[in-house]
Protein backbone atom coordinates (compact mmCIF):
# COMPACT_ATOMS: atom_id res chain seq x y z
CA UNK A 1 0.00 0.00 0.00
CA UNK A 2 1.52 3.31 -1.05
CA UNK A 3 1.89 6.26 1.28
CA UNK A 4 -0.29 8.25 -1.12
CA UNK A 5 -3.29 5.96 -0.59
CA UNK A 6 -6.19 7.32 1.43
CA UNK A 7 -5.67 7.15 5.19
CA UNK A 8 -8.15 4.86 6.89
CA UNK A 9 -9.76 5.53 10.29
CA UNK A 10 -12.06 3.45 12.47
CA UNK A 11 -14.86 5.93 11.88
CA UNK A 12 -14.45 5.80 8.10
CA UNK A 13 -14.43 2.01 8.28
CA UNK A 14 -17.84 2.16 9.92
CA UNK A 15 -17.41 2.53 13.71
CA UNK A 16 -17.69 5.95 15.35
CA UNK A 17 -16.40 5.39 18.89
CA UNK A 18 -17.74 8.70 20.21
CA UNK A 19 -21.23 7.93 18.90
CA UNK A 20 -21.00 4.40 20.28
CA UNK A 21 -19.99 5.63 23.72
CA UNK A 22 -22.78 8.20 23.70
CA UNK A 23 -25.34 5.52 22.82
CA UNK A 24 -24.03 3.27 25.59
CA UNK A 25 -24.23 6.11 28.10
CA UNK A 26 -27.81 6.81 27.03
CA UNK A 27 -28.77 3.16 27.49
CA UNK A 28 -27.12 2.91 30.90
CA UNK A 29 -28.69 6.17 32.00
CA UNK A 30 -32.15 5.08 30.95
CA UNK A 31 -31.80 1.63 32.50
CA UNK A 32 -30.58 2.98 35.83
CA UNK A 33 -27.22 3.15 37.54
CA UNK A 34 -25.20 0.08 38.42
CA UNK A 35 -21.95 -0.45 40.25
CA UNK A 36 -18.86 -1.61 38.41
CA UNK A 37 -16.76 -0.42 35.49
CA UNK A 38 -16.35 -3.64 33.50
CA UNK A 39 -19.27 -5.58 34.96
CA UNK A 40 -22.52 -4.91 36.77
CA UNK A 41 -22.28 -5.68 40.48
CA UNK A 42 -25.23 -6.92 42.52
CA UNK A 43 -24.91 -6.60 46.30
CA UNK A 44 -25.56 -9.97 47.97
CA UNK A 45 -24.49 -8.94 51.44
CA UNK A 46 -20.95 -10.19 52.02
CA UNK A 47 -20.20 -10.65 48.34
CA UNK A 48 -21.01 -9.35 44.90
CA UNK A 49 -22.64 -11.15 42.03
CA UNK A 50 -21.07 -9.74 38.86
CA UNK A 51 -22.54 -9.92 35.37
CA UNK A 52 -20.85 -9.10 32.08
CA UNK A 53 -22.03 -9.46 28.51
CA UNK A 54 -20.26 -9.08 25.18
CA UNK A 55 -19.93 -10.57 21.71
CA UNK A 56 -17.29 -11.18 19.07
CA UNK A 57 -18.20 -8.37 16.67
CA UNK A 58 -17.18 -8.34 13.05
CA UNK A 59 -14.45 -10.90 13.63
CA UNK A 60 -17.33 -13.24 12.80
CA UNK A 61 -17.20 -12.05 9.20
CA UNK A 62 -13.61 -13.23 8.89
CA UNK A 63 -14.58 -16.65 10.26
CA UNK A 64 -17.47 -16.81 7.81
CA UNK A 65 -15.28 -15.75 4.89
CA UNK A 66 -12.78 -18.58 5.36
CA UNK A 67 -15.21 -21.11 6.85
CA UNK A 68 -13.29 -21.47 10.13
CA UNK A 69 -15.47 -21.19 13.23
CA UNK A 70 -13.15 -23.10 15.57
CA UNK A 71 -11.86 -20.14 17.60
CA UNK A 72 -14.67 -17.61 17.87
CA UNK A 73 -16.25 -19.46 20.79
CA UNK A 74 -13.03 -18.79 22.70
CA UNK A 75 -13.27 -15.11 21.73
CA UNK A 76 -16.86 -14.86 22.93
CA UNK A 77 -16.02 -16.33 26.30
CA UNK A 78 -12.75 -14.42 26.68
CA UNK A 79 -14.26 -11.00 26.06
CA UNK A 80 -16.61 -11.62 28.97
CA UNK A 81 -14.41 -13.38 31.52
CA UNK A 82 -11.56 -10.90 30.99
CA UNK A 83 -13.90 -8.06 31.91
CA UNK A 84 -14.73 -9.81 35.19
CA UNK A 85 -11.03 -10.30 35.93
CA UNK A 86 -10.50 -6.56 35.39
CA UNK A 87 -13.10 -6.00 38.10
CA UNK A 88 -11.41 -8.44 40.50
CA UNK A 89 -14.18 -11.01 40.17
CA UNK A 90 -13.83 -14.75 39.63
CA UNK A 91 -15.86 -15.90 36.60
CA UNK A 92 -18.14 -18.81 37.50
CA UNK A 93 -20.66 -19.52 34.75
CA UNK A 94 -21.21 -18.60 31.10
CA UNK A 95 -24.22 -18.71 28.81
CA UNK A 96 -24.19 -18.07 25.06
CA UNK A 97 -26.72 -16.85 22.49
CA UNK A 98 -26.29 -17.85 18.84
CA UNK A 99 -28.56 -16.17 16.29
CA UNK A 100 -28.49 -17.52 12.74
CA UNK A 101 -30.10 -16.80 9.41
CA UNK A 102 -30.43 -20.53 8.82
CA UNK A 103 -29.35 -23.61 10.80
CA UNK A 104 -25.84 -24.94 10.18
CA UNK A 105 -24.90 -27.95 12.29
CA UNK A 106 -21.20 -27.93 11.38
CA UNK A 107 -20.82 -24.26 12.23
CA UNK A 108 -22.67 -24.65 15.52
CA UNK A 109 -20.55 -27.65 16.47
CA UNK A 110 -17.30 -25.78 15.75
CA UNK A 111 -18.45 -22.77 17.79
CA UNK A 112 -19.47 -25.06 20.64
CA UNK A 113 -16.10 -26.79 20.65
CA UNK A 114 -14.40 -23.38 20.92
CA UNK A 115 -16.66 -22.43 23.81
CA UNK A 116 -15.76 -25.67 25.57
CA UNK A 117 -12.02 -25.15 25.11
CA UNK A 118 -12.26 -21.59 26.42
CA UNK A 119 -14.40 -22.62 29.38
CA UNK A 120 -11.99 -25.38 30.36
CA UNK A 121 -9.02 -23.01 30.26
CA UNK A 122 -10.89 -20.32 32.22
CA UNK A 123 -12.36 -22.74 34.75
CA UNK A 124 -15.89 -21.59 33.95
CA UNK A 125 -19.04 -23.71 33.74
CA UNK A 126 -21.06 -23.58 30.53
CA UNK A 127 -24.64 -23.60 31.75
CA UNK A 128 -26.53 -23.82 28.48
CA UNK A 129 -27.44 -21.30 25.87
CA UNK A 130 -29.88 -20.45 23.13
CA UNK A 131 -29.85 -20.79 19.37
CA UNK A 132 -32.37 -18.70 17.47
CA UNK A 133 -33.18 -18.96 13.76
CA UNK A 134 -34.06 -15.43 12.66
CA UNK A 135 -34.03 -15.13 8.85
CA UNK A 136 -35.90 -11.82 8.93
CA UNK A 137 -33.44 -10.28 11.41
CA UNK A 138 -30.02 -11.87 10.94
CA UNK A 139 -27.85 -11.99 7.84
CA UNK A 140 -25.37 -14.79 8.43
CA UNK A 141 -25.00 -15.25 12.18
CA UNK A 142 -24.09 -13.54 15.44
CA UNK A 143 -22.93 -14.85 18.79
CA UNK A 144 -22.83 -13.17 22.17
CA UNK A 145 -22.66 -14.34 25.73
CA UNK A 146 -23.03 -13.41 29.36
CA UNK A 147 -20.81 -14.38 32.26
CA UNK A 148 -21.61 -14.50 35.95
CA UNK A 149 -19.00 -14.22 38.68
CA UNK A 150 -18.75 -13.99 42.44
CA UNK A 151 -16.35 -12.14 44.70
CA UNK A 152 -16.11 -11.19 48.36
CA UNK A 153 -16.65 -7.46 48.60
CA UNK A 154 -13.13 -6.83 49.84
CA UNK A 155 -11.66 -8.66 46.82
CA UNK A 156 -13.24 -6.42 44.19
CA UNK A 157 -10.82 -3.85 42.79
CA UNK A 158 -11.82 -0.30 43.61
CA UNK A 159 -10.96 0.63 40.02
CA UNK A 160 -8.91 3.72 40.86
CA UNK A 161 -5.20 4.02 40.21
CA UNK A 162 -3.13 6.19 42.55
CA UNK A 163 -0.47 8.71 41.61
CA UNK A 164 2.83 6.91 42.15
CA UNK A 165 1.49 3.50 41.13
CA UNK A 166 3.34 1.49 38.54
CA UNK A 167 1.57 -0.12 35.62
CA UNK A 168 2.11 -3.81 34.98
CA UNK A 169 1.09 -5.11 31.58
CA UNK A 170 0.59 -8.52 30.01
CA UNK A 171 0.99 -9.37 26.33
CA UNK A 172 -1.97 -9.93 24.07
CA UNK A 173 -2.23 -12.84 21.67
CA UNK A 174 -2.75 -10.48 18.75
CA UNK A 175 -5.65 -8.42 17.54
CA UNK A 176 -8.15 -10.03 19.98
CA UNK A 177 -11.81 -9.15 19.25
CA UNK A 178 -12.06 -5.44 18.75
CA UNK A 179 -11.14 -3.12 15.91
CA UNK A 180 -11.87 -5.81 13.32
CA UNK A 181 -14.02 -3.40 11.29
CA UNK A 182 -10.93 -1.28 10.71
CA UNK A 183 -8.63 -4.27 10.27
CA UNK A 184 -10.92 -5.95 7.73
CA UNK A 185 -11.32 -2.77 5.70
CA UNK A 186 -7.55 -2.28 5.69
CA UNK A 187 -6.41 -5.75 4.68
CA UNK A 188 -9.08 -6.31 2.03
CA UNK A 189 -8.06 -3.23 0.05
CA UNK A 190 -5.64 -5.37 -1.91
CA UNK A 191 -5.83 -8.85 -0.38
CA UNK A 192 -8.16 -11.79 0.17
CA UNK A 193 -8.45 -13.43 3.58
CA UNK A 194 -7.13 -16.63 2.03
CA UNK A 195 -3.92 -14.96 0.83
CA UNK A 196 -0.72 -15.87 2.73
CA UNK A 197 0.04 -13.58 5.66
CA UNK A 198 3.30 -11.89 4.50
CA UNK A 199 5.19 -12.07 7.85
CA UNK A 200 4.29 -15.78 8.12
CA UNK A 201 3.26 -17.29 4.75
CA UNK A 202 2.40 -20.59 6.47
CA UNK A 203 -0.74 -18.86 7.73
CA UNK A 204 -3.41 -17.04 5.79
CA UNK A 205 -4.41 -13.44 6.54
CA UNK A 206 -7.73 -14.74 7.80
CA UNK A 207 -6.09 -17.20 10.18
CA UNK A 208 -3.92 -14.43 11.60
CA UNK A 209 -6.94 -12.20 12.20
CA UNK A 210 -8.76 -15.11 13.88
CA UNK A 211 -6.03 -15.74 16.46
CA UNK A 212 -8.24 -16.07 19.57
CA UNK A 213 -8.35 -13.57 22.40
CA UNK A 214 -6.07 -14.42 25.30
CA UNK A 215 -7.76 -15.49 28.51
CA UNK A 216 -6.46 -13.60 31.55
CA UNK A 217 -8.28 -15.61 34.23
CA UNK A 218 -4.99 -17.07 35.48
CA UNK A 219 -4.00 -13.58 36.63
CA UNK A 220 -6.82 -13.14 39.12
CA UNK A 221 -5.11 -14.79 42.09
CA UNK A 222 -1.80 -12.96 41.63
CA UNK A 223 -3.61 -9.66 41.04
CA UNK A 224 -5.55 -9.98 44.26
CA UNK A 225 -2.48 -11.04 46.24
CA UNK A 226 -0.51 -8.07 44.96
CA UNK A 227 -3.05 -5.53 46.17
CA UNK A 228 -3.93 -4.21 42.73
CA UNK A 229 -6.02 -1.05 42.94
CA UNK A 230 -7.45 -1.25 39.43
CA UNK A 231 -7.06 -3.06 36.13
CA UNK A 232 -7.90 -2.40 32.49
CA UNK A 233 -8.84 -4.90 29.81
CA UNK A 234 -7.53 -3.25 26.62
CA UNK A 235 -10.40 -3.66 24.14
CA UNK A 236 -12.54 -1.08 22.30
CA UNK A 237 -10.88 2.31 22.54
CA UNK A 238 -7.41 0.79 22.68
CA UNK A 239 -5.04 2.47 25.11
CA UNK A 240 -7.59 5.07 26.20
CA UNK A 241 -9.03 2.27 28.36
CA UNK A 242 -6.42 3.20 30.96
CA UNK A 243 -8.24 6.46 31.67
CA UNK A 244 -11.03 4.35 33.19
CA UNK A 245 -8.66 4.00 36.14
CA UNK A 246 -9.02 7.68 36.97
CA UNK A 247 -8.16 11.16 35.70
CA UNK A 248 -4.39 10.75 35.87
CA UNK A 249 -1.51 10.71 33.40
CA UNK A 250 -0.46 7.21 32.37
CA UNK A 251 3.08 7.14 31.05
CA UNK A 252 3.87 3.95 29.15
CA UNK A 253 7.63 3.53 28.88
CA UNK A 254 8.02 -0.17 28.04
CA UNK A 255 4.97 -1.63 26.26
CA UNK A 256 5.10 -5.08 24.73
CA UNK A 257 5.97 -5.14 21.07
CA UNK A 258 3.02 -5.06 18.70
CA UNK A 259 2.62 -8.34 16.82
CA UNK A 260 3.21 -8.31 13.04
CA UNK A 261 -0.54 -8.27 12.37
CA UNK A 262 -0.74 -4.68 13.61
CA UNK A 263 2.03 -3.46 11.32
CA UNK A 264 0.33 -5.25 8.43
CA UNK A 265 -3.05 -3.62 9.15
CA UNK A 266 -1.43 -0.21 9.57
CA UNK A 267 0.48 -0.44 6.32
CA UNK A 268 -2.35 -1.83 4.21
CA UNK A 269 -4.85 0.71 5.52
CA UNK A 270 -2.42 3.62 5.73
CA UNK A 271 -3.59 4.07 9.34
CA UNK A 272 -1.71 6.59 11.47
CA UNK A 273 -0.09 5.71 14.80
CA UNK A 274 -2.64 7.51 16.94
CA UNK A 275 -5.58 5.76 15.28
CA UNK A 276 -3.89 2.39 15.78
CA UNK A 277 -3.39 3.02 19.50
CA UNK A 278 -6.94 4.34 19.91
CA UNK A 279 -8.36 1.21 18.28
CA UNK A 280 -6.15 -1.78 19.09
CA UNK A 281 -4.26 -3.26 22.03
CA UNK A 282 -0.99 -3.01 20.03
CA UNK A 283 0.56 -5.97 21.81
CA UNK A 284 -0.57 -5.39 25.42
CA UNK A 285 -3.97 -6.81 26.32
CA UNK A 286 -4.28 -6.27 30.07
CA UNK A 287 -2.88 -3.67 32.48
CA UNK A 288 -2.98 -3.32 36.27
CA UNK A 289 -2.08 -0.43 38.59
CA UNK A 290 -0.47 -1.13 41.94
CA UNK A 291 2.16 0.18 44.38
CA UNK A 292 5.70 -0.17 43.09
CA UNK A 293 6.79 -2.28 46.08
CA UNK A 294 4.25 -4.97 45.16
CA UNK A 295 5.02 -5.16 41.48
CA UNK A 296 8.11 -7.37 41.64
CA UNK A 297 6.26 -10.33 43.13
CA UNK A 298 3.43 -9.98 40.62
CA UNK A 299 5.75 -9.93 37.63
CA UNK A 300 7.75 -12.86 39.02
CA UNK A 301 4.61 -15.00 39.22
CA UNK A 302 3.25 -14.13 35.78
CA UNK A 303 4.44 -13.18 32.31
CA UNK A 304 3.76 -9.51 33.02
CA UNK A 305 6.27 -6.69 33.41
CA UNK A 306 6.28 -3.08 34.52
CA UNK A 307 5.35 -1.03 31.46
CA UNK A 308 4.90 2.43 32.96
CA UNK A 309 3.65 4.51 35.85
CA UNK A 310 0.92 6.86 37.01
CA UNK A 311 1.55 10.57 37.51
CA UNK A 312 -0.53 13.70 38.03
CA UNK A 313 -2.68 14.52 35.03
CA UNK A 314 -6.16 14.83 33.63
CA UNK A 315 -6.95 11.60 31.83
CA UNK A 316 -4.14 11.20 29.30
CA UNK A 317 -2.03 8.27 28.12
CA UNK A 318 1.47 8.76 26.75
CA UNK A 319 2.79 5.90 24.66
CA UNK A 320 5.32 5.64 21.84
CA UNK A 321 5.50 9.42 21.46
CA UNK A 322 1.71 9.82 21.38
CA UNK A 323 -0.57 11.53 23.87
CA UNK A 324 -4.07 10.06 23.94
CA UNK A 325 -7.06 11.35 25.86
Amino acid sequence: MSEESEKLTYSEAGVDLEASEAATAALVGAAGEFEGDYAGLVDLGEQYLALATDGVGTKLLVAEAIGDYSTIGIDCLAMNVNDLVAQGVEPVAFVDYLAVEEPDDEMAEAIGEGLNRGAEEAGVALVGGETAVLPDVIKGFDIAGACAGLAPKEAVFDGEAEVGDVLVGWPSSGIHSNGLTLAREAVTREHEYTDPFPPNPDRSIGEELLEPTRLYTDLLGPLRAAGVSGAAHVTGGGWTNLTRLGEHHYEITDPFDAQPVFEFVQREGNVDDEEMHRTFNMGTGFVAALPEDDAEELTAETDGRVIGHVTDGEGTVEIRGLTLS
